[in-house]
């Protein structure tokens, strides 16, 4: 009996000392309601290499190559590259034709994403010189790009960023509940990573997509191939002394799943990438915390600017140090861990239920058992088995109710604070989109579950939806249509 009180009461300490260790991420989010780093107007224009990754998309690529061509930045700073990667298509042709220089890639044993980057990019070494570009730009064939994308992001690499990441709207947000609550989820990344870590001047992290980095960061060339290239590449940039920061200014359009089979297979593949990433440099970042040099996965040579040398300020020293500490936070399975501390604390108290009834749960909150059987209308007795029992499920049930409710909360913030990025809606459907978004985070913690026990392999997402850059200005609302515009 005392062992087990014991147990239990270390494990409950356990996971209040666990969950603060995220506690600083309220700062964050509120930091990120009230402001963002923005970037001054430059009249400096930088060379700009375009990468992008395709396989079979011979139905969207053009439009992207299309909105990179109506740019407001002048064409000639700017090269576009495509790996037409495996491709059974005309994705090459329909490349070539829209002006991008185009490399075939023929390895079905090597396949994914950053493998074929790291091809293109050995490609581009060789034919031109990684330093014939002074930063290049990631994008997935299905996006689209906004106007004045490069402009912006010129900014923000004028102001001395090395990798800078941007603003990731939905290009079929009003699809389906699958794609809005992915819609939501990067807009929440936003409003409560992004926004704060940039102004912070802190590392926020890449999403795969739409991001910038100095040529300096692959001088050695390309080396994250894993599922989820774009976290190993985060924390290899922590650990190398590179800030990650955000242009909330920059705004490209990015295409979301609709069948929940896909989405489920792409969260799968996302979580597995996650906990590999983690194995990989989840030691390191752990290090960075502690020590001024640590060397990086990939052998990206450590950021040489003033702020990292040994004569770095006190305070530039602690934000390296705090970076590290965020990122390691981001690239923890915090699903397995808080799920796994949990299920053994219901353990030892269902070992405790079936050992000793009822009286030891009862004993440690009497007064919310007995509100809790007076409102069920219970007659069962506080010392009986069954009670304890039901005390356990409820603990439960709340959790999950509570978690439910946590995610609504946040989609309702999502929804009123980036309204002007949302398509109108009637209020039916964005009631539902509401309803349904915290299935998506239940869906991710579900997937690294999977992920832990299974082998992964990377597979295509497909992209159908045929829609232009055009497609995607909003068009100007009528008198009729205020039930449909957003909150």
């Amino acid at each position: 009996m005392n062992g087990l009180t014991l147990a239990a009461a270390v494990m409950a300490t356990v996971i209040t000392v666990y969950g603060s260790l995220f506690a600083y991420r309220a700062v964050l989010v509120v930091v990120g309601l009230l402001t963002t780093r923005r970037f001054k107007e430059t009249k400096n224009r930088h060379r700009y290499a375009v990468l992008i990754a395709a396989r079979n998309e011979e139905t969207v690529i053009g439009h992207l190559l299309d909105s990179i061509k109506k740019q407001d930045y002048p064409s000639s700073l700017v090269t576009v590259f495509v790996v037409a990667d495996n491709c059974q298509d005309k994705t090459a042709t329909v490349a070539i034709e829209n002006g991008a220089v185009c490399y075939e890639r023929f390895d079905s044993e090597h396949c994914t994403k950053g493998y074929a980057l790291q091809f293109l990019l050995e490609q581009i070494d060789r034919d031109y010189g990684i330093k014939a570009f002074e930063a290049y730009l990631i994008f997935d064939a299905d996006n689209l790009l906004k106007q004045d994308y490069l402009s912006r992001m010129n900014e923000a690499f004028d102001a001395g960023e090395k990798i800078v990441t941007s603003y990731r709207n939905t290009k079929n947000f009003c699809d389906n509940w699958i794609a809005a609550s992915y819609g939501l989820h990067w807009m929440r990344t936003i409003r409560t990573e992004h926004r704060a870590r940039s102004t912070m001047r802190l590392a926020t992290r890449i999403q795969g997509t739409g991001f910038l980095f100095s040529n300096e960061i692959v001088e050695n060339g390309w080396h994250y191939t894993s599922l989820t290239e774009d976290r190993a590449f985060c924390a290899d940039a922590v650990v190398g002394n590179y800030r990650i920061s955000y242009n909330d200014a920059a705004e490209f359009y990015d295409e979301q799943p609709t069948n929940l089979r896909i989405a489920l297979r792409q969260r799968i593949r996302w979580a597995k990438g996650h906990l590999q990433a983690f194995a990989e440099s989840g030691g390191k970042l752990f290090l960075k915390i502690f020590v001024n040099h640590v060397p990086t996965i990939s052998g990206m040579r450590e950021n040489s600017t003033k702020a990292t040398t040994q004569k770095a300020k006190p305070a530039d020293a602690l934000a390296f140090r705090l970076m590290s500490y965020d990122m390691l936070t981001v690239t923890m399975p915090h699903a397995i861990v808080k799920i796994t501390l949990k299920l053994i604390l219901y353990g030892l108290r269902s070992v405790m239920i079936f050992t000793v009834g009822g009286a030891f749960v009862a004993g440690l909150c009497p007064s919310f058992l007995q509100i809790f059987l007076d409102l069920l209308s219970c007659r069962i007795t506080p010392n009986t088995a069954l009670s304890a029992w039901l005390l356990l499920t409820a603990f439960l049930l709340c959790g999950l109710v509570s978690d439910y409710f946590g995610s609504l909360f946040t989609g309702v913030y999502i929804m009123i604070t980036e309204r002007r990025h949302i398509p109108p809606l009637p209020i039916a459907k964005r009631l539902w989109y509401l309803l349904t978004f915290p299935l998506f985070d239940f869906i991710g913690d579900l997937a690294m579950w999977i992920a832990l026990f299974s082998k992964v392999e990377w597979k295509p997402i497909p992209h159908t939806v045929d829609r232009t850059i055009t497609d995607m200005q909003p068009p100007a609302p009528h008198a009729s249509d205020q039930d449909k515009m957003p909150l």
